[in-house]
């Protein structure tokens, strides 16, 4: 996020001589009608725009553009409109050119003439019969790849929301050809890269599979559990048998007599076994139920796929 706006909310900098001599000697009554409050016009710099001969353009006088042309990102050169290719017809929406310091002339009292300007114009949808879109607006390839003299569609501003009252979906595919008749021969997918950083772009997980790939895993220790549970019952029933056993002397066949310290320390080790490890394996294998119903079941509060997005 960014930080506090730093422009000013009403900015008259950068007007033309006329207009500000205009504002220095306008009465109240009429300063009102260049306010841009309710309404009105706003008396504010508006740079020209550097057209080519085959630009259509609608504007107003507040700083909001569509021009119809060829492809051109920047001067009337670039581009392949500027190169002087066919089939490379373009719309370019756009508000704020120059951004937060709008010139409409600059100290020398010159006429500001611009170009689009894709890194300092304030907002723009800019659509292309044949561009380099990735390179236009300084965007990393990601994995999906940066394409070369493909049509083209980009969307710029400070916020960005698409808003779709019955469901948004992020497809690709679905055509043999590409706008320039070449065959498309792989499956392209979806990046989403936050701060234009790809170097560390990874594969979405698929929640079905990493379901059923956690149940698999709380299965295998739970079958470990019980393992560990019938090594327990055996070792109880062998300390149980080391405790009390005895030997029979050479003197007329007597047994002999259990020895104090083993059997303490069995009789010890049982209840340890019993009161702590035993227990220990039973809250263990409720653990793993209540984790399978909490992560990886529908009805979990924090069941880990989304129920409403999905991805392939």
């Amino acid at each position: 996020m960014s930080g506090p706006m730093t422009k000013k909310s009403v900015s008259r900098q950068g007007l033309d001589r006329r207009s500000k001599k205009l504002l220095s000697t306008i009465d109240d009554s009429n300063r009102t009608k260049i306010s841009g409050v309710a309404g009105e016009k706003s008396a504010e710099a508006i740079p020209k725009y550097l057209n080519t001969p085959s630009e259509h353009i609608i504007e107003n006088e507040h700083n909001a553009w569509i021009v119809l042309g060829r492809d051109r990102p920047a001067e009337r050169t670039s581009g392949y409109g500027g190169k002087g290719d066919t089939q490379v017809a373009s719309i370019d929406i756009v508000v704020g050119r120059m951004g937060h310091q709008p010139i409409a002339q600059n100290k020398s009292e010159e006429t500001m003439y611009v170009d689009p300007n894709f890194k300092k114009d304030s907002a723009r949808i800019y659509i292309s019969q044949k561009t380099d879109i990735d390179d236009n607006f300084a965007l990393v390839g990601g994995l999906v790849g940066n394409p070369k003299a493909k049509s083209g569609i980009a969307l710029k501003a400070d916020g960005i929301r698409i808003i779709g009252r019955e469901g948004i979906k992020l497809v690709t595919g679905g055509d043999l050809r590409n706008s320039q008749g070449a065959d498309i021969r792989s499956k392209s997918g979806i990046d989403l890269i936050a701060g234009n950083d790809d170097e560390d772009l990874q594969p979405l997980v698929k929640g079905k599979n990493m379901v059923e790939a956690l149940k698999k895993l709380t299965d295998h220790v739970n079958s470990l559990n019980g393992i560990v549970d019938s090594f327990l019952h055996s070792q109880m029933k062998l300390n149980q048998a080391m405790a009390t056993h005895f030997h029979y002397t050479m003197y007329f066949g007597t047994p002999t007599s259990v020895s104090p310290p083993v059997v303490s320390t069995g009789i010890r080790t049982l209840i340890d076994q019993l009161t702590k490890t035993k227990r220990s394996l039973l809250v263990q294998k409720r653990n793993l139920v209540m984790f399978k119903l909490t992560y990886c079941e529908q009805i979990g509060n924090t069941f880990i796929n989304s129920r409403y997005n999905n991805t392939n």
